[in-house]
């Protein structure tokens, strides 16, 4: 009675997109352009990566915009000593949860430092935007370790030294 039985081969598809619609639209536009937006609830929190609805009250959230950033702070963080194929980075970094300075909410990127002993929580961090941008979370490309002024100001004094060094023959 098997010869009965119809067969028939079937490919189920889905061709749909999904449309971001205003709030997350907004937001990877931004992130294309270079700007870290958030967005505002009506009791003053800074949400960022920018929600569409409140999560407290469910209001919607598609008007009350502001930049932050591009600073931020290290909440909380894990190191990966050794990425795997399905790392976002091939040499050793942290999974980070980050605040940007004006957010009021920590969102999980990664931190490239030079070592493990480089991470702690309270670590003041800077993104940095991929060279070529395309309107996904991928535009910051990751964050890295902000150097203060006392680093700045010490890696100064050794170029202009290197400098000096190189134009009086080392001496």
């Amino acid at each position: 009675m098997d010869d009965a039985v119809l067969h028939a081969k079937h490919v189920m598809e889905y061709p749909y997109r999904r449309s971001l619609g205003p709030v997350l639209g907004r937001f990877l536009t931004a992130l294309r352009d270079g700007r870290l937006e958030a967005n505002r609830t009506a009791a003053g929190r800074v949400l960022f990566p920018p929600m569409e609805y409140d999560p407290e009250t469910g209001d919607d959230l598609a008007d009350d915009w502001l930049t932050v950033g591009p600073g931020g702070v290290v909440t909380t963080w894990t190191w990966i000593a050794q990425p795997r194929a399905c790392h976002p980075s091939d040499v050793p970094f942290a999974y980070a949860l980050v605040r940007l300075d004006g957010a009021d909410t920590a969102f999980l990127h990664i931190v490239r430092a030079d070592d493990e002993t480089t991470m702690r929580s309270g670590l003041r961090v800077r993104a940095v935007l991929a060279d070529e941008r395309t309107g996904s979370i991928r535009d910051i490309a990751h964050f890295e370790p902000e150097r203060s002024a006392a680093q700045d100001g010490e890696a100064r004094d050794a170029t202009e030294s290197g400098a000096r060094n190189t134009q009086t023959g080392g001496e």
